[in-house]
């Protein structure tokens, strides 16, 4: 399917064409048949030759329902611009044409309508003139007769090549539905109507309703007036909603994927002038011009939004702060515009440079802040966005509209899925060295930094953080992550000098009977309290069997060779104490211990065994 919406001042015919094409009658209220005027959007469909199917948003012309003309044509790829043969071009014509520029619309045919009642050669010539001094630029152009349906099949041949040179939705893009239309069926309950730009929706899909964040489920669809099982973009679609109250939900609400889109509240915008008379693009400081106080357009919402010029970039773009009513699910490289409801215009269109922006909180931050919009692109460079936010997560940096395929290993830090900023990275890899020396000169006994406390010193979120600056110089070779810390890397001797002669009497000692640890007295006599016992045993020079039991490292293997050339293969514990050459404040946690590690077993009768094999 192909959506094209309909544009043009009031009265110029865009209803009865759409009509004369379909057969459907796009004009749903009583009122708007009766005053021969639409006053809100209607939608219709036919088959084009060649077999492609097109809907139809049909949009009205007067100047009182702009706002919902900019609900049709905000999420459609093309126009069909309809001006009168005996009329020409009118005022709303020309907004109409300000706002189709200022979303970016590019693709579109022009149709003179009304040719039975004057020759349109004028008119056309007129609204050539006028759309080519605009983005839109020079349209292929079809003259017909609503009333007389001379021309019908011309037009029906040039829709045909409009929609086959628009270019393919994507099937798996992020749905972003902009609700045009909402209404109660008996029976069903809520349903919401819109134009969907691509990805896909089938029914029992769990979506998001913005603003909010409420999540919906998707009873029903309907796609050209028939149920359908699921729906792709580019498509006109009615979603039937399980348990949603019709008042919660109105024009300009949104569906969209979870987690995949940011809904936000500021935002910083590139403007564009729509035409010189406008305001916007003119003089030095161009958004000067714009009232503070205007209307964001974007899909089919509306939106009141305060405009906070930044200044001018060096290519003479003005940049702008949004700051809305209210949060939309919008994404960097946007299309919207920014309309005047007081004087009745389009005041800027704007293209979406940055949903997650820095606050303006010191002198001069709003043009240092336009300098740094201005090397931003619709595109979204990824490697600048990690750059600029030193920090951000995969998942966040998609919704914002970045394309992370184009990243490399080189531009940015992977640690699950978090991207940090390859110069931030050194800079937190070297105070990550010294906080660890740091540490270790303060407390000698407890050497590395554990590693929660290493994510806390620099600020992170998550340890991934930490391990992953591990491999970034210049931490890399100089610190080992160890027994959840982070260590000076390389043997090193952190001991104090008092400690280590300790341990020095210690050694020869159980060098000697390496079964009759020190008691507590001999400990004390030597100064080594709890602190320097467990500081000696985290850094592997002493064993704890127990509480007040230390010994060598190794002395389990050398306890299992003495005990397995005992006479008898069960033995008792006096007979192991025995042979050990130690006391029972030993030999019993030594025990206990062999057989934990496996090493030994106690039998029925309460003896031990070396274990084999």
């Amino acid at each position: 399917m192909h959506v094209i919406a309909t544009a043009g001042h009031v009265d110029h015919g865009k209803s009865t064409l759409v009509r004369a094409l379909t057969g459907m009658e796009p004009d749903r209220w009583a009122e708007e048949r009766r005053r021969g005027m639409t006053i809100d959007l209607g939608f219709a469909w036919t088959e084009l030759p060649g077999g492609q199917t097109v809907a139809f948003v049909d949009v009205p012309g007067h100047e009182r329902f702009v706002g919902a003309m900019l609900a049709g044509v905000g999420p459609v790829p093309a126009v069909m611009f309809v001006v009168a043969a005996d009329e020409g071009w009118m005022p709303q014509s020309a907004e109409h044409l300000d706002a189709l520029a200022a979303l970016g619309t590019r693709h579109g045919l022009l149709v003179i309508t009304r040719s039975d009642l004057m020759e349109p050669e004028l008119a056309l010539e007129e609204a050539q003139r006028h759309l080519a001094d605009s983005a839109l630029g020079e349209l292929p152009a079809v003259s017909v007769s609503g009333a007389t349906g001379a021309g019908l099949d011309e037009l029906r041949g040039a829709l045909a090549e409009l929609v086959a040179g628009l270019p393919p939705a994507d099937p798996a893009a992020d749905v972003r539905l902009w609700v045009d239309r909402a209404f109660t069926i008996r029976g069903a309950g809520t349903v919401l109507t819109g134009t969907l730009p691509g990805g896909r929706i089938a029914v029992d899909d769990e979506l998001l309703l913005e603003p909010g964040g409420r999540r919906v489920s998707v009873r029903g669809l309907q796609a050209l007036g028939r149920p359908v099982d699921e729906v792709t973009g580019v498509a006109r679609v009615a979603v039937n909603l399980r348990g949603l109250p019709r008042e919660s939900v109105g024009r300009g609400d949104v569906l969209v994927s979870p987690g995949r889109w940011l809904t936000t509240s500021v935002l910083d915008v590139r403007l564009h002038p729509v035409r010189p008379d406008t305001g916007a693009g003119q003089g030095a400081d161009p958004g000067q011009a714009l009232p503070q106080q205007l209307h964001l357009h974007i899909g089919a919402a509306a939106v009141p939004v305060r405009v906070r010029p930044l200044g001018s970039d060096p290519a003479g773009d003005t940049t702008a702060r949004l700051t809305l009513s209210s949060p939309l699910p919008l994404r960097i490289g946007d299309r919207a515009l920014l309309r005047d409801p007081g004087r009745q215009r389009i005041a800027a269109g704007l293209t979406v440079l940055d949903v997650r922006p820095p606050p303006l909180t010191r002198r001069g931050s709003a043009a240092r802040r336009a300098l740094q919009l201005a090397d931003m692109t619709a595109a979204g460079d990824p490697a600048a966005e990690v750059t600029r936010r030193g920090l951000v997560r995969r998942d966040e940096l998609a919704a914002m509209g970045v394309e992370l395929g184009r990243l490399t290993e080189r531009s940015a830090l992977s640690a699950g899925e978090w991207l940090l900023d390859r110069a931030r990275a050194t800079e937190l890899s070297a105070r990550l060295v010294a906080a660890v020396a740091e540490h270790d000169a303060a407390d000698p006994l407890d050497p590395g930094l554990p590693l929660g406390a290493a994510r806390r010193v620099l600020e992170l979120p998550d340890a991934k953080l930490v391990d992953a600056l591990l491999r970034q110089p210049p931490s890399a070779g100089q610190l080992v992550a160890r027994d959840g810390r982070v260590h000076r890397a390389g043997p090193g001797d952190a001991l104090p000098a008092e400690v280590r002669r300790a341990m020095d009497a210690v050694r020869v000692e159980l060098t000697a009977s390496p079964f009759a640890a020190p008691d507590a007295g001999r400990l004390a006599e030597l100064g080594l309290g709890p602190r320097e016992l467990a500081g000696l045993v985290r850094a592997g020079e002493l064993v704890k069997v127990a509480d007040g039991v230390y010994l060598l490292p190794g002395a389990e293997r050398a306890a299992l060779e003495v005990l397995a050339t005992l006479d008898e293969p069960e033995f008792t514990l006096s007979a192991a104490r025995q042979a050990l050459g130690t006391s029972r404040r030993v030999a019993v946690p030594l025990l206990e211990r062999l057989a934990r590690l496996g090493l030994t077993r106690r039998t029925q009768d309460g003896r031990h065994r070396v274990a084999r094999g």
